[in-house]
């Protein structure tokens, strides 16, 4: 097929660059925003036409989670107007879209791991364009998979083991936040997953949830950091209310796997043996 990866640049788009070499039965268009602007519908178009595009895998989004509450605008462009138009592009090409969502669709107020079916209700504006960005895309097209993941890091862009490791080698000590529950993500375990329902040619479309396995609080995802890095640095455990931050974040979004696991056959590594493998190549 001639798959369409967008936001190429970002740490997905970088793994799926990476692992693009297994897959010598596939050409892969890999682009970034100054190649193709996904809010563009008439340079889509003429990029889905003029490239014979089969499978498009969506990785650009708006992801500064704090500016989206001032940056709506964009935001809302980006995640919501972007998707809306590849699924009009792959309509009209008889493509499949492959998403990439988020698990901050979800209130963070359950403490049962998140099933896909689970009733959205977000609490920031990142949560809500991404949401709107499902539905959009959901009203344009059916052969669509929209994959929601958490926590993402890998070794390329910037992310919150990268963040840590720098703090904990320049700070005397740290504060880290316990009461914020969640699944870290190795975005090289995403991208493999990504390539194996790619690989399925499966026409079991619908919304799935992928994160690693395992669950940890953000004090948890910096001890095992901290751990693996043999950096000593003490970190402190504290609540989100010493924390604020504009946009609130849920205290809870585990994601329930099975649905995934079991429609595509995928094994899924712990967080902490995945957080090693990331570590190994930084």
């Amino acid at each position: 097929m001639n798959i369409l990866i967008t936001g190429s640049n970002g740490q997905l788009g970088n793994e799926l660059r990476g692992i693009a070499g297994n897959y010598k039965n596939h050409l892969f268009l890999f682009t970034d925003v100054q190649d193709l602007d996904i809010t563009d519908q008439d340079a889509l178009a003429s990029f889905f036409k003029d490239n014979n595009i089969e499978l498009c895998i969506n990785c650009a989004a708006y992801t500064a989670v704090d500016k989206a509450e001032t940056e709506r605008t964009l935001c809302d462009k980006i995640n919501v107007k972007g998707p809306a138009n590849l699924a009009k592009a792959c309509a009209k090409n008889n493509a499949r879209l492959i998403h990439i969502s988020t698990d901050f669709v979800f209130s963070g107020e359950s403490f049962i791991p998140l099933i896909e079916t689970k009733k959205t209700d977000p609490v920031n504006f990142y949560g809500l364009s991404k949401l709107h960005g499902e539905l959009a895309l959901s009203n344009e097209l059916k052969e669509h998979f929209i994959i929601r993941t958490s926590w993402l890091y890998s070794t390329h862009g910037s992310n919150f083991v990268k963040t840590m490791r720098k703090l904990g080698e320049s700070k005397p000590k740290l504060n880290v936040i316990v009461d914020q529950i969640g699944s870290p993500t190795y975005a090289f375990d995403l991208a493999n997953a990504i390539m194996s329902i790619v690989e399925s040619n499966s026409s079991a479309f619908g919304v799935y949830h992928y994160s690693n396995e395992g669950i940890a609080s953000w004090y948890d995802f910096t001890s095992a950091i901290f751990e693996y890095s043999n950096i000593k640095t003490p970190i402190s455990p504290i609540p989100t209310s010493e924390y604020p931050t504009p946009a609130k974040r849920p205290h809870y979004s585990v994601m329930d796997k099975s649905k995934i696991k079991e429609a595509f056959n995928i094994t899924i590594p712990h967080w902490r043996s995945s957080l090693k493998e990331c570590l190994s190549k930084l």
